[in-house]
């Protein structure tokens, strides 16, 4: 038998085994890309799950926040600390502007009525005339005039008059004094709120921020949305220390105005008096103990 027939069966038995060798090969094979392919699609199907759950997060924040964003609103929904520096501010800006009412009243009224004194001064004669158009009636301009008259009757012994001007003006420089300290009543008051009514409401702010932030990390999103009221809530307390700090320096200034002006018209009146008792010195025509005893008390 030739040998290419002989080798033949052989030949076919080895291409048999190469065969059975390369599909248990490719079984193995499949066998292990079969976990990772599991792998690679459990951190995918993660992912999509994350991104769909993104949105329904984000409306469940949208719907727990305040829809009511108008400062009552904002002030209801604010911290207690943040409640307590608004109301401060609110009753600090009452109390300013009822100063600022009185004040106007009672500055109007006493100037009105230091200039009709002033002109009254100015038209008398002696010191016994302007008492009898004084009489008894109130202001400073008039305790000026029943002031020094009482000192005239407290001097009428003396065996000199050179110290009599000098005794008159001491009176009038006190009684303007005590009138300057009246009508400054009420003014510190407003100085004190111009200057710290700021500093209150950025107390107040500096709070409320502070509170934002720790609910942001609670909430752990950064979106404006949920940020955005908190930080509007605190922000309204510098808005109520504004407002009642900037009407409280423009009415602090405008009642010292007021006031130095008030004080410069009982100046004037004070030296109308004293010239009136200057005239009378000089006439030896001084009111006497028995006459305008009334208008000296």
């Amino acid at each position: 038998m030739p040998t290419s027939f002989r080798h033949r069966p052989a030949l076919a038995a080895a291409l048999a085994g190469a065969g059975a060798l390369m599909a248990g090969a490719a079984a193995r094979a499949q066998e292990a890309a079969a976990p990772a392919a599991g792998a690679v699609s459990a951190p995918v199907e993660a992912v999509q799950g994350a991104v769909q759950s993104a949105p329904d997060a984000a409306a469940a924040a949208l719907a727990s926040l305040p829809h009511d964003l108008s400062p009552w609103g904002m002030f209801v929904t604010a911290s207690p600390v943040v409640q307590a520096v608004m109301v401060g501010l609110a009753l600090a800006s009452v109390v300013t502007w009822t100063i600022a009412i009185a004040k106007t009243v009672e500055l109007s009224s006493a100037r009105r009525k230091a200039r009709a004194a002033l002109a009254m001064l100015e038209e008398s004669r002696s010191l016994s005339q302007a008492a009898e158009r004084v009489g008894f009636s109130q202001g400073t301009a008039a305790a000026l005039v029943r002031a020094v008259v009482a000192e005239t009757h407290l001097s009428a012994d003396a065996p000199s008059r050179d110290g009599l001007m000098d005794r008159a003006a001491s009176r009038l420089e006190r009684i303007e004094s005590a009138a300057g300290r009246r009508m400054a009543r009420g003014t510190g008051i407003l100085a004190t709120i111009g200057s710290t009514g700021p500093f209150i409401g950025l107390f107040g702010t500096v709070w409320g921020i502070m509170t934002s932030f720790i609910g942001i990390s609670k909430a752990q999103t950064t979106n404006l949305a949920v940020v955005a009221p908190g930080i509007a809530e605190a922000l309204l307390a510098t808005a109520i220390g504004l407002v009642a700090a900037i009407p409280a320096v423009v009415v602090y200034n405008a009642c010292s105005r007021a006031i130095g002006g008030h004080k410069a018209q009982l100046t004037d009146a004070s030296a109308a008096v004293l010239r009136l008792l200057s005239r009378d010195i000089d006439r030896h025509a001084l009111p006497r103990p028995h006459s305008n005893s009334r208008a000296a008390e």
